[in-house]
């Protein structure tokens, strides 16, 4: 049994309902966050359900990779939000929920009748969180957005160019779960707010802002003044040399981050007069041609000597994990950070862990992700339906868990 299945206890967000009404990863993910913390989520999904449900399957019967942990603390509703009865079912479950998340597109919002204003006047304490490509209030507001989209618009791939020489997206969803992750902060201070206020809001979340401002923490360099003194840019990322080194058996980030720390590199390799012209006052300014020369070197030792000579001297090191290994790998099996649960439809499967520790209050996964509507008949009965309206809104095609 996992760390997680044995969390109890208090939950942090134990009591507040969240509906889930997104798809793809950004938003199914915040959800996941706040799922994990303890608030019970409904996920309503379409009669096709998310598109992820879909996707790594390792069979034509089983749930997708992506949905198994995305979609974990999770009750599924399978609506049709075009039909009447599938409106007014997903309506009713607003109207006890504390907070919304969806990534449905102004446009469509307003289509269907599902806006803040629409939702606001029933429900005066919701608290109404829209996350979509780009604000609202501007002309790009309808634009279709995934994550190379907004890598693009937001200056991501510009850095990659400037590294590379072409402008590469960066090879995991950054924008999609950096989203994910403001959302649900965003989320948990409108409710505390509320708390203060007694009143919900909306809170918006464009993607290409939150991740221009995510980009440019570091990056603005020059551009931070008016007029520039320079261009935007943090060196030390932006140098081609800006990688792991070889190893004698393998690769690994060996990292002297300061002068003393070069000194001991070049003492141990044998090579102190390598950092002649470095000096402690401008050794970042020349960290590119430093980069170079520790290339030269690594290769000398083994993965393990550098740990050692790394460890003596407090020098920034790691190891390049293999990610097909790391359910091997020590650190992340003591950390229970992807362990082996079984789920009761796919059967043996790997959570992927909470990497935050709560003392008191620990976060964890108290139900596996539901099939496609599982959860539909009980949670309509919740709110009032009878078997009749639950057979009126699914056809009598799911079953209540």
């Amino acid at each position: 049994m996992s760390h997680s299945t044995q969390a109890s206890g208090t939950r942090p967000l134990d009591g507040l309902r969240v509906i889930d009404l997104a798809g793809v990863i950004m938003g199914p993910y915040a959800c996941q966050i706040l799922g994990d913390l303890g608030a019970d989520v409904i996920k309503i999904e379409s009669p096709t359900g998310d598109v992820m449900r879909h996707v790594h399957r390792r069979d034509a019967d089983t749930i997708g990779a992506l949905a198994l942990n995305l979609n974990r603390n999770k009750r599924s509703v399978r609506l049709d939000l075009k039909t009447t009865e599938g409106k007014q079912a997903a309506l009713a479950l607003i109207g006890t929920a504390d907070a919304l998340i969806t990534n449905m597109r102004p446009r469509a919002l307003r289509k269907l009748g599902l806006t803040y204003e629409d939702l606001a006047e029933s429900n005066p304490r919701l608290v109404y969180c829209n996350a979509q490509g780009f604000r609202s209030d501007s002309p790009a507001a309808d634009y279709a957005a995934y994550d190379e989209v907004i890598q693009a618009a937001s200056g991501m791939v510009d850095l990659m160019r400037r590294v590379t020489g072409r402008p590469y997206y960066v090879p995991t969803a950054m924008a999609d779960k950096v989203c994910g992750m403001t959302i649900a902060y965003a989320v948990l201070a409108a409710l505390l707010g509320r708390e203060r206020t007694g009143k919900g809001q909306r809170v918006e979340v464009p993607m290409a802002d939150t991740m221009f401002a995510f980009t440019l923490v570091e990056h603005i360099g020059g551009q931070a003044y008016e007029p520039p003194a320079g261009p935007v840019g943090f060196p030390r990322s932006l140098e081609p040399g800006h990688a792991a080194f070889p190893t004698k058996d393998g690769y690994a980030c060996v990292l002297p981050y300061n002068y003393r720390d070069a000194e001991a590199f070049f003492t141990f390799v044998g090579h102190p007069e390598a950092l002649e012209g470095f000096t402690p006052e401008n050794f970042q300014s020349k960290i590119g041609e430093l980069y170079e020369l520790l290339a030269r070197y690594t290769d000398g030792h083994t993965t393990a000597e550098w740990e050692a000579f790394c460890s003596r001297h407090s020098i920034p090191f790691a190891p390049v994990m293999n990610l097909d290994h790391a359910g091997e790998h020590p650190y992340w099996a003591d950390g229970r950070m992807l362990d082996v649960q079984r789920h009761p439809h796919v059967g043996p499967y790997r959570v992927i862990g909470d990497p935050v520790r709560y003392s008191d209050s620990p976060s964890g996964v108290r139900r596996p992700c539901p099939e496609l509507g599982e959860d539909t008949a009980s949670v309509l009965a919740e709110i009032g339906y009878t078997p009749e309206q639950v057979a009126a809104v699914t056809g009598g095609s799911d079953k209540g868990q």
